[in-house]
C-alpha cells in the first residue's frame, strides 16, 4: 500500500484529519462490500476519494438529512456517478432515513433505491441523475447559477449556499465539460467548487494513452481559481478547501488520489475501476486498513461520529428558518411562490386566453417562432421564475423579450441567459437551474442543433424536471441554408424518448396553446419545434379550451361521413387545410386533423383517439421522414414527407420539389378514393 503524505498546509491538525480516518475508511469498507455482494460496480472511485469526501461532509458542507429539500442547503453533485457508492455510504452515514443499511445491501438490485448510478428521484440527497459523465458537471453549473440568481432576487440572508461536484478524469474529457467551464468562468460563480478525481486511471489504462491535457492550465484558462491538492491528506485538502470559499471565480481543486486506495494489490491500477475486488482482495483490505468489522458494520463510535455531522446540519436549517421568517412578508411570498412553481391557479389560464383571443382576432400571419416571442411578451413579465436563453441565436429564436434582462457576472439580477455556442452546455445547465429550484428555463436553439443537446434532453427526461427547449428553423422552410441545417428526422428522434414533449404548433393560437402545456407540465421536459417560415392563422374562431393539450385534435370536420382523414403537424397542417378545400370542390369529405404533439396524443383514452382519427383512410403530411407515423396512419395510410435530406433554395420551391403540397395531398386522397370505387 503506498505511503500517504502527512503535511498539513492550514486548518486541522494532523491529529484532527487522523480522527477522520477511520470515517474515510468506513465510506471505504461499506463501498467495496456493496460492490462485492452485487457482484458488480465500481469501487475504485469511491475509495480513492473517500478521504476528501469525509473532509467536505464533516467540515464544510450544509445539509439537513431530516429535510433534504432545504432551498438553502449545499448542493453536492457526483459527476461520476459510477462510483455512486460514495454517495450512498454518504447518505446513510450521515442519517438520510430512506438511505438504510439495506439498501446498501441491495445496491444494483430492482426495486432497491441503491441505483448503479445516482438517480434523481429515488432516493433523498441525490440532487441529479448521474452517469453519462461529464452531465454533473454541466449541472453543478447550473446549480450555480441558478443559487446567484435566487441570492440577487432574495438576499443572501435567504439564499446563501455552496455548489460541491466531484468530477474525474472522464469528466473533463468528454466536450460538455469544456462548454461548462467556460461559461462557469465567464460568470464567475465563485460559489461552485469542482473536486477533480485525479487518480490518472482509466477503463482502459493509464490516462495518459488518451489524454496529456494539463487540466489546471486548461481550467485557470477559463477564468477559474485552481490548486492541486494530496487527497489523501485530509488536512491539505480542508485547507484547499476553505482556501477556495475565499475566491471570487468558481474553484477546481484537483486532488491527486490513488483509485482504489486502501486495496494493496489493486489499488493504482485499471483493474479496480469497475470491478468487485473479490473476496481475498476485500480480505486483505480489511487487514491493511485494521477494519475488522464484518461487512456493512459500522462500530459506534464511527456511526456516532458520522451522525453527529448529520445533525449539525440541523441547527443552521432551523437558524435559516429564522432569518426567513424575519424577512419582509413580501419577500418571504415571493421565495415561497418561486419554490412551488404553482401554475393550477388562473393567472396563467387566463393571460394565456387573452392572448389566443387576440391572435384569433387579429389573424397575424407569423412564423411560429414569432408567435412564440409574442407569447413570452406576456408570460414574462406574469412569472418571475421563467429565466430565458439561446445558444447564440437570440434573435433567430425570439427567446428575449422586453421585459428580459441580461444575467452577467457582475449582476444576476436579470432573466436572460447568453450561453453562447453551447447547445449542449445550456441544455446541462438548465438541468441545473431546475433541478436547483425556484425557476422554468427556457433556451433556444435551431431544431437541427437537437442533436449536441440530447444527452442532457434525455437526462431531463429521464428526472422528469420541467426545462423548456425553444428549436426553431423546424423543418425544410428555413430554405436557403440547405441540408446541414434542416432537420429531416430530429422531430421522430425526439418523439421516440420517453417522456419529453415534443410540440410542433401549426400557428400563432397553437403557439400560446404549447406555451401553457410546457408551463403546466412539472414532470418532465418539453420542446418547441418553431418555423422560421410565416404561417396563417388557423384558429379564427376563438375557444377557450387549450386544445393542443390533448396532443392533437380536430381542426375541420366536413359535413356527413368522411372520405379521408389528413393529419399534419405545424407549417404543414395549413397544407392539409388548402388540400381539404380543393377536395370539397371536388365533393370528397376530407377532416383535417392538427396533431401538435403526439406524446400527449398517444396517452389519451382509445375513444378520443378514435373520435379524432375517425374510421376513413389517412394521410399524414409532415416535412420530416416517415419513421413513427404509421402509429396513426395505419397500415394502408399514406405520407407525404421527407424520404431523405433536404436542400438549398427558397423554401417555397423546396415544398414544391420535394412533393409537399397541397396538389400532392389532393392525388393521395384521389387515390384512396378511386382504390375504394375499384373494390365495390
Amino acid at each position: 500500500m503506498a505511503p500517504l503524505q502527512t503535511t498539513v498546509l492550514a486548518a486541522s491538525t494532523n491529529a484532527e484529519a487522523a480522527d477522520l480516518k477511520p470515517m474515510a475508511n468506513a465510506i471505504r469498507a461499506l463501498s467495496m462490500d456493496a460492490v462485492e455482494k452485487a457482484k458488480s460496480g465500481h469501487p475504485g472511485m469511491p475509495m480513492g476519494m473517500a478521504d476528501v469526501a469525509t473532509v467536505l461532509f464533516s467540515k464544510f458542507m450544509r445539509f439537513d438529512p431530516q429535510d433534504a429539500a432545504w432551498p438553502d442547503r449545499d448542493r453536492f453533485v457526483l459527476s461520476t456517478g459510477h462510483g455512486s457508492m460514495l454517495l450512498y455510504s454518504l447518505l446513510y452515514l450521515t442519517g438520510y432515513p430512506e438511505a438504510t443499511i439495506d439498501q446498501l445491501r441491495n445496491f444494483r438490485q430492482l426495486g432497491a433505491r441503491t441505483a448503479g448510478h445516482p438517480e434523481y428521484g429515488h432516493l433523498a440527497g441525490v440532487e441529479v441523475t448521474t452517469g453519462p459523465l461529464g452531465q454533473g458537471l454541466g449541472a453543478s453549473v447550473g446549480m450555480a447559477i441558478a443559487e446567484r440568481l435566487m441570492a440577487a432576487r432574495f438576499g443572501d440572508e435567504i439564499v446563501d449556499h455552496y455548489t460541491y461536484a466531484i468530477a474525474g478524469d472522464g469528466c473533463l474529457m468528454e466536450g460538455v465539460s469544456h462548454e461548462a467551464i467556460d461559461l462557469a468562468g465567464h460568470l464567475k460563480l465563485r460559489k461552485l467548487i469542482v473536486l477533480f478525481d485525479d487518480n490518472q486511471i482509466s477503463i482502459d489504462g493509464p490516462t495518459s494513452l488518451a489524454t496529456s491535457v494539463d487540466q489546471l492550465k486548461r481550467f485557470e484558462a477559463a477564468g477559474w481559481s485552481v490548486r492541486r491538492v494530496d487527497g489523501h491528506d485530509m488536512a491539505a485538502v480542508e485547507a484547499a478547501i476553505e482556501a477556495e470559499r475565499q475566491t471570487d471565480r468558481p474553484s477546481l481543486i484537483a486532488c491527486r488520489t490513488i483509485i482504489g486506495w486502501g486495496a494493496p494489490n489493486k489499488q493504482g491500477t485499471h483493474g479496480v475501476h469497475g470491478s468487485p475486488l473479490g473476496t481475498e482482495e476485500v480480505a486483505a483490505v480489511r487487514e491493511a486498513l485494521g477494519w475488522t468489522h464484518e461487512p456493512f458494520v459500522i462500530p459506534e463510535e464511527v456511526l456516532k461520529d458520522w451522525r453527529e455531522t448529520g445533525k449539525r446540519g440541523t441547527a443552521l436549517h432551523d437558524d435559516w428558518k429564522k432569518r426567513l421568517a424575519e424577512a419582509p412578508k413580501e419577500r418571504r411570498d415571493a421565495f415561497h411562490a418561486a419554490l412551488e412553481l404553482d401554475f393550477t391557479g388562473n393567472e396563467l389560464r387566463d393571460a394565456i386566453e387573452t392572448i389566443k383571443e387576440r391572435f384569433s382576432s387579429e389573424k397575424p400571419k407569423l412564423a411560429t417562432r414569432q408567435s412564440s416571442q409574442k407569447v413570452l411578451e406576456e408570460l414574462v413579465p406574469l412569472l418571475p421564475s421563467l429565466i430565458g436563453g439561446s445558444a447564440d441565436l437570440t434573435g433567430s429564436n425570439g427567446t428575449r423579450v422586453a421585459a428580459q434582462q441580461p444575467v452577467t457576472a457582475d449582476d444576476f439580477s436579470g432573466n436572460y441567459m447568453h450561453y453562447g455556442v453551447r447547445e449542449h452546455g445550456m441544455a446541462a445547465a438548465m438541468n441545473g437551474m431546475s433541478l436547483h429550484g425556484g425557476f422554468i428555463p427556457f433556451g433556444g436553439t435551431f431544431l437541427v442543433f437537437a442533436d449536441y443537446s440530447r444527452p442532457a434532453i434525455r437526462l431531463a427526461a429521464l428526472m422528469g424536471v420541467r426545462v423548456i427547449h425553444v428549436m426553431t428553423h423546424d423543418s425544410i422552410g428555413l430554405g436557403e441554408d440547405g441540408p446541414t441545417h434542416q432537420p429531416v428526422e430530429h422531430l421522430e428522434s425526439l418523439r421516440a424518448m420517453p417522456n419529453l414533449n415534443v410540440f410542433r404548433p401549426a400557428d400563432a393560437v397553437e403557439a400560446a396553446e404549447a406555451w401553457q402545456c410546457a408551463i403546466e407540465n412539472a414532470s418532465g421536459p418539453s420542446v418547441l419545434c418553431l418555423t422560421r417560415q410565416g404561417l396563417p392563422t388557423l384558429r379564427t374562431e376563438h375557444v377557450s379550451e387549450n386544445l393542443s393539450a390533448k396532443g392533437a385534435y380536430v381542426l375541420r370536420e366536413p359535413e356527413g361521413d368522411r372520405d379521408v382523414t389528413l393529419i399534419a403537424t405545424g407549417s404543414e397542417v395549413p397544407i392539409a387545410v388548402e388540400a381539404a378545400e380543393k377536395l370539397a370542390a371536388d365533393g370528397i369529405a376530407a377532416a383535417v386533423v392538427s396533431a401538435p404533439c403526439f406524446d400527449i396524443f398517444k396517452t389519451q383514452d382509445r375513444a378520443y383517439q378514435t373520435k379524432v382519427l375517425g374510421t376513413a383512410p389517412r394521410i399524414g403530411v409532415e416535412a420530416a421522414v416517415r419513421d413513427g407515423w404509421d402509429r396513426w396512419l395505419g397500415p394502408d395510410g399514406i405520407f407525404i414527407g421527407m424520404q431523405g435530406f433536404g436542400a438549398s433554395g427558397p423554401y417555397q420551391e423546396l415544398y414544391e420539389h420535394f412533393g409537399i403540397t397541397p396538389d400532392a395531398i389532393v392525388d393521395a386522397a384521389r387515390t384512396f378514393i378511386n382504390l375504394g370505387k375499384e373494390s365495390e
